[in-house]
């Protein structure tokens, strides 16, 4: 056994600095509100979306279906868990199925702060926008609970979604490491 860092930012916006309203949702894709009727489609999502990613290195759970359901049972028992801050988003093909987009939940951390859990985009619906809908739909819950500031933490190397939180008023403020323990063989 041996242990690996993993290099992440701590990225906080203010959230009092122009807002940012969410565009209108195109009409393939369905926002949903939070719902514990969700649970296991949030729970797929996230998988679908950080099972081959580096996350799923840093957080062993992400990369299997299982570990998602626990993580998202944890994240919505949470005292602070916010539903405002909590989406699901879905596509409509031809023939009216639905196809899972991606997840975000947040929660109001013991601090006060909003804080975003997980955003998670399935790759085939990744470069049209969704992350950037879903994350500015969670600040915007954090809004209307009265909260003034938000963070997330961030795998350095994941640079399509720093680029993001930039993009949408983010700034890093701490680095931090995360210690995983590996196998080797």
């Amino acid at each position: 056994m041996g242990l690996t860092y993993f290099k992440r930012f701590r990225m906080e916006v203010d959230l009092n600095l122009r807002p940012r309203v969410p565009p209108p949702v195109a009409t393939e894709y369905r926002l949903l509100a939070w719902s514990p009727s969700l649970l296991d489609l949030h729970a797929e999502a996230k998988y679908l979306s950080f099972r081959a990613e580096v996350d799923a290195n840093v957080f062993p759970c992400l990369g299997e279906l299982p570990g998602c359901l626990r993580l998202m049972s944890e994240i919505t028992r949470k005292p602070g868990f916010l539903p405002q801050s909590t989406w699901l988003l879905t596509a409509v093909d031809r023939d009216r199925r639905e196809e899972l987009c991606g997840t975000i939940q947040g929660i109001v951390d013991p601090s006060g702060l909003g804080a975003v859990q997980n955003l998670g985009v399935v790759p085939e619906y990744r470069g049209r926008g969704l992350g950037s809908l879903l994350l500015l739909k969670a600040l915007e819950g954090f809004r209307q609970a009265g909260l003034s500031r938000a963070f997330l933490e961030v795998t350095s190397q994941n640079e399509g979604a720093i680029r993001l939180y930039r993009r949408l008023g983010f700034a890093r403020v701490r680095t931090v490491y995360k210690v995983v323990e590996v196998a080797y063989s």
